[in-house]
């Protein structure tokens, strides 16, 4: 039964997202649910089941991709009707996904399965893929890709953090620059550490051809 639900709620998902241009598609949520269930077993801690429909479901209600802020919500709630998950799923799922966003700025989370799920998707949030994805959201907002006269945005709200002046290369600074010291399980650390050095690298290279320091 279990097993069921996971198979319709990837191609829910895979339905909602699929032509997703801002690095929220359909391959960021796979990514994100193969990180949780490696994390899980490498722990050996949490709720599998949990922990993979959170992981398949935490972009359905992102305010970013809906146009209402109580739209995405209620889908997820349709979703869970459709498919008659039980309440204390629901709950648990819900409680995971209303944590563990950046600009939620939750610093203890409720339960060690939204610790796993947290640290997957800050996961895919660096890297190569991470640079790629922060460069794709950018370009889709309208930003600009650099701009050094704009000043690195620290302690922001929420609303700052959404709708303040950026750019794609202080998005780094302002946040994936300090994922890696945000991370709960010690599997995500030793994952991230490597990716954390590439993107400073990448950094270090942009800046120098930036600069045209040949």
């Amino acid at each position: 039964m279990k097993q069921t639900m996971i198979e319709l709620t990837e191609k829910y998902v895979y339905d909602q997202l699929n032509s997703d241009a801002s690095g929220h598609d359909w391959f960021h949520i796979d990514r994100v649910r193969k990180l949780a269930l490696h994390i899980a077993k490498e722990e050996r801690v949490g709720n599998e089941f949990i922990i993979e429909m959170a992981a398949l479901l935490h972009d359905i209600p992102d305010d970013k991709l809906n146009q209402e802020a109580d739209g995405g919500w209620k889908k997820l709630d349709a979703w869970f009707d459709e498919i008659k998950l039980d309440i204390d799923s629901v709950d648990a799922i819900k409680q995971i996904i209303n944590t563990i966003s950046f600009s939620a700025g939750q610093l203890r989370l409720p339960s060690i399965e939204a610790e796993i799920v947290q640290d997957a998707d800050r996961l895919d949030a660096i890297g190569a893929i991470g640079i790629a994805r922060t460069f794709a959201f950018g370009g889709k907002k309208g930003q600009l890709m650099y701009d050094p006269s704009l000043p690195i945005r620290e302690n922001m709200t929420k609303k700052e953090y959404r709708n303040g002046k950026s750019s794609s290369i202080h998005h780094f600074h302002e946040k994936l620059l300090r994922l890696q010291d945000l991370l709960n399980t010690c599997t995500a650390k030793k994952i991230a550490s490597e990716r954390h050095e590439y993107m400073v690298g990448f950094l270090e290279e942009f800046n120098k051809e930036w600069d045209v320091r040949l």
